[in-house]
């Protein structure tokens, strides 16, 4: 049985469904024409097809790739983050699995028991070594089942803390000196309700069903979602105190009892203070931010003594093609995407973190960027204590997730649920579900 070892994490967008691979013939998501040497793919996304950065930057990778490969076609088709696991498995089932499929962490693990994955290293062959040197380890270990790394990572980003300067000069406060532990964030929105506005969200109950900012509080408050043995320990003591202090916020009438969309569209107004969610959404709120206030970032908050321990989000790139000549093709498509022009088109035109250290200063791709983008800085600066993304096992752990955040996070954060009862019983649930 494959089995996730290692991943990272999970976060935004939507699209359309997987509707250019059911126009495949059966068995087949692109086709190889025999004699010409052309080859053509399916590209499932969900960034393609959205509004914003994710949307175009996703276009603009595919229109590079047309570009450094004519003998390639490449036809993308879009799926909401939240859907696509369940899709692609439908379309698999259907014998019109597309070739390759950009899949949230979160998901990694029950894709990898349900999904005709294949081994990237086998792929490339002699190409491995060099097309993959330079990506830290942490990250190549992201998409890593059976000792075989079956996914590469795309898309990655962390939850960082953007916040309104202006608001914070109202409430005279020091937008250089940013709140940097969640007592320090529950001071601050204090002073920022008292000047009018609305203080703090946390952009945990994610609608796209991915637990990254729920592993990353608990993370930081000294606990875990899964314990060393392999069970499933988001009712522990330290869970509990880090959900308990978030629960705390919309309690006191310091963080609003909305859904994300809503607390965007505050926030975007210029009504809310602080928004801690991915940087994958930096793009979307510096345009929503020009000209109307001085947007601001710093690092994930800590929740206790220790260092912040934010958990990656984000989504990894899988091939499922078993015609050779497809999986040649996807292997260049992979290959570009995850290079140093592929990483550094990401980082510009999407807004996810650089995954080669090696581009972020050097001039030719990344170095004169950050002078003029300061919002992924922060970020970057934390990522020495990232924690990586930790994954239910089994072909249920999907469920598990959706399970965890539905029946607890959110009932927790916005409706005031009790915390440790909730924990408790989701926690039972998801032990019976996969297992552990």
């Amino acid at each position: 049985m494959k089995r996730l070892h290692t991943v990272c994490a999970a976060v935004l967008a939507a699209g359309s469904l997987l509707g250019l691979a059911a126009c495949s013939p059966a068995g087949q998501s692109g086709s190889a024409d025999g004699g010409t040497g052309h080859t053509t793919i399916t590209f499932t996304s969900y960034n393609y097809g959205t509004q914003g950065k994710a949307g175009t930057g996703t276009q603009a990778l595919l229109d590079r790739f047309a570009q450094l490969h004519p003998e390639i076609t490449v036809k993308p088709q879009g799926v909401a983050t939240a859907d696509v696991l369940t899709k692609t498995k439908a379309a698999v089932a259907a014998g019109a699995a597309p070739d390759v499929v950009q899949i949230g962490y979160s998901k990694l693990a029950e894709a990898f028991e349900t999904l005709p994955t294949q081994s990237l290293k086998s792929l490339a062959g002699n190409d491995w070594d060099s097309s993959v040197n330079g990506i830290a380890p942490v990250f190549l270990t992201t998409g890593t089942s059976d000792g075989e790394v079956h996914a590469l990572p795309y898309t990655v980003s962390v939850p960082t803390l953007f916040y309104n300067a202006d608001l914070f000069k109202k409430a005279g406060l020091d937008p250089k000196d940013p709140p940097a532990t969640i007592d320090e964030i529950r001071t601050s929105a204090k002073a920022i309700v008292a000047a009018g506005h609305h203080g703090v969200y946390f952009g945990i109950a994610d609608p796209s069903k991915s637990d990254y900012l729920t592993q990353s509080v608990v993370n930081s408050a000294g606990g875990s979602l899964i314990g060393d043995d392999g069970s499933a320990t988001i009712d522990s003591d330290q869970a509990v105190a880090g959900l308990q202090a978030l629960q705390g916020l919309t309690t006191s009438g310091l963080q609003p009892a909305v859904g994300v969309e809503d607390a965007l569209s505050d926030f975007a107004k210029g009504n809310l203070a602080m928004f801690v969610a991915s940087t994958a959404v930096s793009g979307q709120l510096e345009a929503k931010a020009k000209g109307k206030f001085e947007l601001r970032s710093a690092g994930f908050p800590t929740f206790g003594a220790s260092a912040p321990r934010p958990t990656f989000s984000g989504a990894g790139l899988m091939v499922l093609s078993k015609d050779s000549a497809k999986q040649k093709a996807a292997w260049q498509f992979v290959k570009f995407l995850t290079s140093k022009e592929g990483y550094t088109m990401i980082t510009k035109d999407l807004g996810y973190l650089p995954l080669r250290a090696d581009i972020v200063a050097d001039p030719q791709y990344l170095g004169t960027y950050f002078k003029g983008h300061q919002l992924l800085l922060p970020p970057l600066k934390q990522l020495g204590t990232v924690r990586p993304y930790q994954s239910f096992s089994g072909p249920k752990a999907n469920q598990a997730i959706v399970m965890l955040q539905d029946d607890a996070i959110e009932p927790i954060v916005l409706r005031r649920a009790d915390v440790r009862s909730t924990l408790s019983t989701t926690a039972g649930r998801i032990r019976d579900l996969v297992g552990q």
